[in-house]
């Protein structure tokens, strides 16, 4: 656990990143999603920003007054989720899995999700109820990304998905899509060192050849679902670029390769790069991430259903990026 860096970000209340001028783009090629740099988003589009929530029974008690807040906000186009959508001690079943989906669907705006470990790769604990994680992998993209292409929300969003790339057709769950000219994209990347952690508590004992099969495939599809955000940044001279992942990409065995390709790419891409991320239930925020200086990382607020950040990305600015800290009024 990191504990250093920049510890005045949480007393902040606005943060903007990215060291170059922006540039000017046009929508992605191929992306579905509505809304071009000029239409009735006007130039700058602002979200809301979750992470690692709800946190247990507590939190899913009253997350509806947060679903209610973000609602509220006229501003507000779309609903990012860093994943961890429990925590790592309660059940993993199905009747849990259909409830979250349904919880989710009352944001009245397009709701984007990337998994976390708790959703699956921490299954296997008693607690969790000893599952086999890749079949809860597959629980999770079967009942969280019911139909490919598709955002949960009232009002769904249209989105690009890796689903369409016969080499990695599993990964529904990594999806790109743009908003004012800025390319927006999830990248399944988890806690739990992404799965090279043992199932230690599985019934039966861990199953190394099975998980280190399921982490080099989906790392495999994250390094190119990574290209991809990049190269239609680069082909439509977007201003920007949002990666969305659960947990942040260490120098680790799980991390290491996804984190050097993430610092190559925003190297060359040279505009401003935000890395988003959860796991660690701390809000942080840090300008030259792996030594880019085009390249942020900031980790959202967890283990809170009272909390949140509210982003805006706007073309226009030289930073593209920037962010206030929201809090639940009191019911």
């Amino acid at each position: 656990m990191r504990r250093h860096l920049l510890a005045v970000a949480l007393a902040a209340t606005v943060a903007v990143v990215g060291l170059v001028p922006a540039g000017t783009a046009i929508a992605a090629p191929g992306n579905p999603g509505p809304a071009g740099p000029d239409g009735p988003d006007g130039p700058a589009v602002t979200f809301a920003l979750l992470g690692d929530t709800p946190y247990g029974d507590a939190q899913r008690a009253v997350l509806p007054h947060l679903v209610d807040t973000v609602n509220a906000d006229a501003d507000i186009r779309f609903v990012l989720h860093a994943g961890d959508v429990k925590n790592g001690s309660s059940t993993c079943d199905d009747a849990r899995f259909a409830d979250l989906v349904q919880l989710f669907g009352t944001f009245d705006d397009p709701f984007v999700l990337t998994p976390g470990d708790n959703e699956w790769t921490d299954c296997h604990r008693t607690a969790a109820g000893g599952y086999l994680p890749t079949e809860r992998l597959e629980a999770v993209r079967r009942v969280f990304f019911p139909e490919p292409g598709r955002t949960l929300g009232r009002h769904q969003l249209r989105v690009a998905t890796q689903a369409s790339d016969q080499r990695h057709r599993e990964y529904r769950e990594n999806v790109l899509f743009t908003r004012n000219r800025i390319v927006f994209a999830t990248v399944h990347v988890v806690g739990s060192e992404n799965d090279l952690a043992p199932w230690s508590q599985l019934p039966g004992g861990d199953r190394p050849d099975l998980r280190l099969a399921e982490f080099e495939a989906r790392k495999a599809a994250a390094l190119d679902w990574i290209d991809t955000a990049f190269a239609t940044a680069e082909r439509t001279h977007a201003p920007g670029v949002l990666l969305l992942m659960q947990a942040e990409p260490t120098e680790t065995p799980g991390f290491t390769e996804i984190r050097r390709r993430i610092a190559e790419r925003s190297r060359g891409y040279g505009k401003p790069v935000l890395l988003v991320h959860g796991d660690e239930h701390i809000y942080e925020v840090e300008p030259n991430y792996a030594g880019v200086p085009n390249l942020t990382r900031l980790e959202t607020f967890g283990d809170t259903a009272t909390q949140w950040l509210r982003v805006t990305a706007n073309p226009r600015t030289p930073g593209v990026f920037s962010w206030t800290t929201q809090t639940v009024p009191s019911t």
